[in-house]
């Protein structure tokens, strides 16, 4: 295997439940009926609704706009015995943290209420992966990572 081949390649990201598609058919679908209840209002002498139901149709985008700019992710990569944890935060700042692997511990610690969390560790180092996934996709990540690093501490080392 090529040195700068990935063994592992992982990307995570927080869930997002709706699609691009799907928002601007949740705002079109809210702006028809806010623009329909605004009628309503108006036909009856309560033109002063109006700005209000623009206003809560404002804030329901920006809150979907602030949930989107969340550009937090993680990506795991397993090359050549050191894996290495490229972190970027809800502002973009970003962090990486590099360990060997053959020294690389994966744990999976149980929390209260069936929660859990990933720990990578080495040589006095911790991480915690994935603290915005489920706690099943944590566990899956946890396996995954064994399985890769279990992979490449039975390949014998390129001289």
């Amino acid at each position: 295997m090529n040195p700068a081949t990935p063994e592992l390649d992982l990307l995570l990201r927080p869930y997002r439940s709706l699609s691009p598609t799907g928002f601007w058919v949740i705002m079109a679908v809210l702006a028809v009926w806010s623009f329909i209840g605004g009628i309503v209002f108006l036909s009856v002498g309560a033109w002063p609704v109006i700005g209000f139901v623009g206003l809560d149709l404002a804030l329901v985008w920006f809150a979907f706009k602030a949930s989107y700019g969340d550009r937090r992710y993680e990506r795991v990569q397993l090359i050549g015995g050191t894996l290495t944890v490229e972190r970027v935060d809800r502002r973009g700042a970003q962090a990486r943290y590099e360990f060997p692997s053959y020294w690389l511990r994966v744990s999976l610690e149980e929390l209260n209420e069936g929660s859990n969390r990933l720990i990578l560790s080495s040589h006095g180092r911790h991480v915690a992966l994935g603290s915005f996934l489920s706690p099943g996709e944590r566990a899956a990540i946890a396996a995954t990572l064994q399985e890769a690093l279990a992979r490449s501490r039975a390949t014998p080392a390129a001289t």
